[in-house]
């Protein structure tokens, strides 16, 4: 089980390293049950620099960490797994990469990438965005909690509603 409480971790223009890690620990001591680290925009090494930390606090607060779309720098930093967009290496490559035991996530905007991924086999789905998000500006549309419901419908698999939640939402 992954857990219900999934933290995405965005780091934002402004934010120190040490800014980034304390929110990220607030928030383990929270309850957050999962982090993963999108550094969407990033170079590699601040992308393993910034994983390495993380992936330390997920440690010592027994939680599963992920990294998003780099299945390459997530086996190097022996993350727990990675999270794939729709247009990252498939599935089948990303296991390759990361080795047996890894838990792979993918990204889902509508029905036909759910009915898609149920025969990729992701270990979980990510659907959304269910609201309006400033973290990713060319978004999906926004599908709202009766498109999560909806998409709930179509597969077994476990699924995080992703995009716009907030402790506001």
């Amino acid at each position: 089980m992954l857990g219900r409480l999934y933290l995405v971790v965005t780091p934002r223009p402004g934010w120190s390293l040490e800014a980034t890690l304390d929110r990220t620990e607030r928030a383990l001591a929270g309850g957050v049950e999962v982090v993963q680290l999108r550094a969407k925009d990033w170079e590699a090494r601040p992308t393993l620099a910034l994983g390495e930390r993380m992936l330390a606090l997920a440690r010592r607060y027994g939680v599963p960490f992920f990294l998003n779309d780099r299945p390459d720098l997530a086996a190097l930093l022996g993350a727990d797994g990675v999270h794939l967009g729709q247009d990252d290496l498939p599935i089948s490559y990303a296991r390759r990469l990361m080795g047996p035991g890894k838990i792979i996530g993918l990204s889902t905007h509508n029905a036909a990438q759910v009915r898609e991924a149920v025969t990729a086999q992701p270990d979980y789905v990510g659907f959304g965005p269910i609201f309006s998000t400033s973290t990713k500006a060319d978004h999906d549309p926004v599908v709202g909690l009766e498109g999560l419901r909806a998409a709930r419908a179509l597969t077994t698999l476990p699924m995080f509603a992703i995009g716009g939640i907030t402790a506001e939402s």
